[in-house]
């Protein structure tokens, strides 16, 4: 059942191509993708160590271990891949690894020419990814197995009284170092011991970028003197109770930062917006901007720093999106009341009073004016600041484990 899956899955992705952008680059990345990886790893003689991430948000969980390994370990070489284009399209030239591809299509064969033709003496799996072939012929060629920053929750399959062949899954991992508590209990109950808890990775990341950002200068002029609300990955749907936000505070300048920045959202949103807004691709700030409106990708983390409070979307789609990089600047954060409920750092900062989910837009002003009195703010930004501090050296944990066998 499962190769009919992954057969109807490509297929359904190969017919999806010509008219779907990230099919295409999803199909396309793909081709030809085990020569490549075979004539790459050719004349390798090094130790390689084997990272998979799905995404970019794995991506930057797994970043702060890959960078430690290699300053400790400088003669290894970095296998990175990746399941989606959203994540290879942005790291593909990300000079930390020596070699980068998609995973190929999930079946034994294809799985055991990849492991076979790279040859890790490790392999490090990333939060949720758990592809049942790429585990298994991992192990058949008696490779280590980590799964880090991975965490789990009631529900899920692997603890349905039906998930036996998904449990399976699991215990080809060698060692798992989970962000909490519950995900280590879980994962006891279905008799999987080799179980640490390290926390997750992306604090250290988050901390690591706040200490080394470079100043945008563009966007400490525009801040000046004045407050600021910084607007980071949202979505149209975050967008229609920020508007009516926007056009009344007045005493507020406003960083937006779209998830999207084609034209359309750009454009969606300057028609929204009733105040000066400008461009920071137009390299100049009006003496009347109020709304700062970033067209360039690759900046949300440094933007941060220009605020004192920020909304962070996502949530009234398909998912929050990463909290934390507003976090380490020790500010109030803003996020939909919906799809927040798998984050575990929402749920953290929205019991210590540093987060706050809104549903409406007179549900964002009532709790922005609470939050704006001067010994509430203060409150919030302690409790965000604080939150990050507390929940760094997962990377330690992870590489200390790693020490004994590299």
């Amino acid at each position: 059942m499962y190769w009919l899956f992954t057969v109807f899955f490509q297929g359904l992705l190969t017919l999806a191509s010509p008219f779907h952008t990230k099919a295409r680059l999803f199909v396309n990345g793909r081709k030809k993708l085990l020569t490549r990886v075979q004539e790459a790893f050719r004349q390798e003689t090094g130790r390689v160590v084997w990272f998979h991430a799905a995404s970019l948000g794995e991506f930057e969980q797994g970043r702060p271990v890959m960078e430690q390994l290699k300053r400790e370990f400088p003669s290894l070489k970095i296998l990175l891949t990746f399941y989606s284009p959203s994540g290879y399209e942005l790291r593909k030239n990300y000079p930390g690894a020596d070699y980068i591809f998609y995973l190929p299509w999930d079946y034994a064969s294809h799985m055991r020419a990849f492991v076979q033709a790279a040859k890790p003496v490790l392999a490090i799996f990333i939060k949720y990814e758990f592809w049942k072939n790429a585990l298994a012929q991992t192990r058949a060629h008696n490779i280590p197995i980590l799964s880090i920053s991975s965490i789990f929750r009631e529900g899920q399959v692997y603890f349905a009284w039906y998930g036996g062949s998904q449990r399976a899954v699991l215990r080809d991992i060698t060692h798992f170092f989970v962000q909490n508590e519950r995900s280590r209990t879980l994962l006891r109950t279905i008799g999987i011991q080799n179980v640490s808890l390290s926390g997750d990775t992306r604090f250290d990341r988050v901390s690591t970028l706040a200490l080394q950002a470079t100043p945008i200068e563009l966007a400490a002029r525009f801040k000046a003197d004045d407050k600021v609300f910084v607007i980071g990955s949202c979505w149209r749907e975050d967008l229609n109770i920020l508007f009516p936000f926007i056009n009344e505070e007045i005493n507020l300048k406003f960083i937006i930062a779209p998830h999207e920045i084609d034209e359309a959202m750009l454009a969606y949103i300057e028609a929204g917006i009733q105040r000066k807004t400008v461009r920071l691709s137009a390299n100049t700030i009006p003496p009347d901007a109020s709304v700062l409106l970033i067209d360039s990708i690759g900046l949300l983390s440094r933007l941060y720093r220009y605020g004192e409070f920020a909304f962070v979307g996502g949530a009234f789609g398909k998912g929050l999106h990463n909290i934390l990089e507003a976090a380490c600047y020790g500010m109030p954060i803003f996020f939909g009341n919906k799809r927040y409920h798998k984050f575990q750092e929402a749920h953290d900062l929205l019991m210590r009073g540093g987060a706050f989910c809104v549903g409406s837009y007179e549900e964002l002003k009532e709790k922005y004016e609470n939050v704006n009195v001067p010994e509430n703010f203060l409150l919030a930004c302690e409790a965000t600041k604080t939150y990050v501090s507390e929940n760094t050296g997962a990377t330690e944990k992870i590489v200390t484990y790693l020490r004994t066998s590299l």
